[in-house]
C-alpha cells in the first residue's frame, strides 16, 4: 500500500521508567494519605447557644429517663428477657412491633420534612454524633485550650505538662464514654439493679460487653473519628441532595456581596480597593467542625451547625459591615435577591406539603391505634398435632391454645367463649388469670356432639372465640376467628 503524503506522524518519545515509577508511587501514596486533623475554633453566637441548648435537652433526656420511675417501675425499659417494652403508660409485646414500624416511618417523614425546609437541621443540632463531638470538644478545650493552644501542644515534645493535659483529657473522655455505655444498657436492664451490680462488679458477661462496646463506640466516634463519620460513613449526607432543592433554606455565602475577598483596614474604602465584604480572615473555616470552606458553596460535608454564621457576623460587626454575609438562605433567594419573606413563602412548596400530609396521616394512624387499643390481645393457635379426633361416643374434639397478652399493669382474669356452630361446647374451664403486663396461655378443648357433626363431615367450619375482661367496671371483649374441623 502506498503511503499517503498527507499522513500525520506522531513522534514517540522514550520516558524514563524510574520517573514513571516514581510518579505512580506518588499517586498511590496520595490516595491513602492520612487525613489532616481538624482543630476547630470555639465560637459564640445565637446558633452556638442554640446548639448547647439542644445538647442539654438531649442529654438530660438520655441520661435522665432511665432513672425516672413510673407505676413502681422504670419509666422506659426494653425488657427483652420478659418480651415486653415499657414506655411510660404504654406496655408493648413483640406482637406490637407494628407501632415501632410506624414510629420509624414518622421519624423518616420528620427528617424528610425538615430537610426539605431547612437542610440538615438534625445533623447540626440533635444528631448524637454532633452532640457528643461538641461535648468531647468542650472537654478537650478545658484541658488543652482552644485551637491554637491545641495545635501548639500537639507539636510540642512530650513533657510533664503535655502528659498531664493529655491524661486529663483522656480521663474525662473515658469516664463520659463509660457512663454513656452504662446508661445505654440501663434502657434494657433496670438501671437501679444495674448500678448495684456495677458497684459489686457482678454484671453479667453480656452487660459488661455492651457497656464497654457502647462506651468504646462513643469514645472512638466523638473523640477521634468525629467529622469522618459525617463525611464518609453517614448515608444522610449522600441523600440530602435528593431532599433539598433551590428553595430549601440552607447555609449560604453571599458571593456577590463578599467577592472579591481580601484583607484591609477597618476604615478602608472597599469600593476604591475593588473588594467585597469578605476580609478573608478564614475564621469561617477555622470554626467548621468538618473543615470545609462554605465560601466554595454548599457541600455534602456541611452539617448545618451554623458556626460559620456566628463567627462571620461577629467579624462583620467589628468591621462595621452589615451582618449576614453567611446566612440561612436558598439558592433561589441568592440568585434572584429575594427578601426573607419571599424565601419563606417559597419554602412551602408541594414536596413540603406532601411530607407534612404523609406525616399527619401516619401520626393519626399511630395515635388512633394506641387510643383504640384494648387492655389485652388474643391469639388462637390450633393444635397442629391433633387436628381433630373422634371420641368413643362419636363426639368430635378439636384442641386449641388460647394466648392472652395483658397490656395493663394490673393482674387480669379473662373468660373465653365460642360460637358459630350449633351444639359446639367448651369442655375445659374457660377462665384464665394473667399477671400484670404478662402473657398467659390456656389449652381449650371444644366438642361437637355426634348428631350435630354429621352435617359437617369433611369440612373446616368457621367459628369465633370471644374473650371478655373487666376493665374499670366495663366489660371489654376481643374476638378471634378460627375453624373447627370434622373428619370424614
Amino acid at each position: 500500500m502506498k503511503k499517503s503524503s498527507n499522513a500525520k506522524v506522531i513522534p514517540i518519545q522514550l520516558v524514563s521508567t524510574q520517573t514513571s515509577a516514581a510518579s505512580s508511587s506518588d499517586d498511590l501514596v496520595s490516595l491513602y494519605q492520612d487525613q489532616d486533623k481538624i482543630y476547630s475554633r470555639s465560637v459564640r453566637g445565637v446558633f452556638a447557644r442554640l446548639r448547647w441548648v439542644m445538647v442539654w435537652v438531649t442529654q438530660l433526656v438520655f441520661y435522665g429517663i432511665p432513672w425516672l420511675q413510673w407505676n413502681d417501675r422504670q419509666a422506659v425499659l426494653f425488657d427483652f428477657s420478659g418480651s415486653r417494652f415499657f414506655i411510660f403508660d404504654l406496655v408493648l409485646h413483640p406482637q406490637d412491633l407494628i407501632y415501632l414500624a410506624v414510629l420509624l416511618v414518622l421519624a423518616a417523614l420528620t427528617l424528610f420534612f425538615f430537610t426539605a425546609v431547612a437542610g440538615r437541621l438534625w445533623c447540626g443540632y440533635a444528631c448524637p454524633q454532633t452532640v457528643y463531638t461538641e461535648i468531647f470538644l468542650w472537654l478537650e478545650r478545658i484541658t488543652e485550650g482552644d485551637r491554637l493552644a491545641r495545635m501548639r501542644l500537639d507539636k510540642a515534645p512530650w513533657g510533664t505538662k503535655k502528659i498531664f493535659q493529655k491524661s486529663a483529657k483522656q480521663l474525662l473522655w473515658i469516664s463520659l464514654s463509660l457512663f454513656t455505655g452504662f446508661t445505654f444498657v440501663g434502657y434494657f436492664t433496670p438501671i437501679h439493679n444495674l448500678a448495684s451490680e456495677l458497684i459489686s462488679l457482678s454484671l453479667s458477661p453480656w452487660e459488661w460487653f455492651w457497656v464497654l462496646f457502647y462506651g468504646f463506640a462513643t469514645y472512638g466516634n466523638a473523640g477521634y473519628l468525629r467529622e469522618q463519620i459525617c463525611k464518609q460513613m453517614c448515608p444522610y449526607a449522600r441523600i440530602q441532595s435528593a431532599l433539598t432543592d433551590m428553595d430549601s433554606m440552607v447555609i449560604a455565602y453571599d458571593t456577590a456581596r463578599g467577592e472579591s475577598r481580601g484583607s484591609r483596614a477597618r476604615t478602608a474604602d472597599t469600593k476604591a480597593l475593588g473588594l467585597g465584604d469578605c476580609i478573608d480572615c478564614t475564621l469561617c473555616v477555622q470554626v467548621c467542625p468538618t473543615g470545609i470552606d462554605i465560601r466554595n458553596g454548599l457541600q455534602n460535608e456541611c452539617i448545618a451547625c451554623a458556626a460559620c454564621i456566628d463567627v462571620c457576623d461577629e467579624v462583620m460587626e467589628k468591621m462595621n459591615y452589615p451582618k449576614g454575609l453567611i446566612r440561612y438562605s436558598s439558592g433561589k433567594g441568592m440568585a434572584d435577591k429575594l427578601t426573607p419573606k419571599q424565601m419563606v413563602k417559597r419554602v412551602w412548596r408541594p414536596r413540603v406539603w406532601a411530607y407534612g400530609l404523609l406525616f399527619l396521616v401516619a401520626l393519626s394512624l399511630f395515635v388512633g391505634g394506641l387510643a383504640t387499643r384494648k387492655g389485652f390481645a388474643v391469639d388462637i393457635i390450633k393444635d397442629r398435632g391433633t387436628m381433630a379426633r373422634e371420641a368413643g361416643n362419636g363426639d368430635i374434639e378439636n384442641l386449641y391454645r388460647l394466648q392472652v397478652m395483658n397490656t395493663t399493669e394490673t393482674p387480669q382474669t379473662y373468660h373465653a367463649s365460642v360460637q358459630g356452630m350449633a351444639g359446639l361446647k367448651m369442655a375445659t374451664d374457660p377462665t384464665l388469670s394473667v399477671p400484670a403486663a404478662g402473657i398467659g396461655s390456656l389449652t381449650i378443648r371444644l366438642t361437637l356432639p355426634a348428631g350435630a357433626a354429621q352435617t359437617h363431615r369433611g369440612k373446616a367450619s368457621p367459628i369465633m372465640f370471644r374473650v371478655d375482661a373487666q376493665n374499670d367496671g366495663e366489660v371489654v371483649s376481643v374476638e378471634e376467628k378460627s375453624t373447627f374441623v370434622v373428619p370424614r
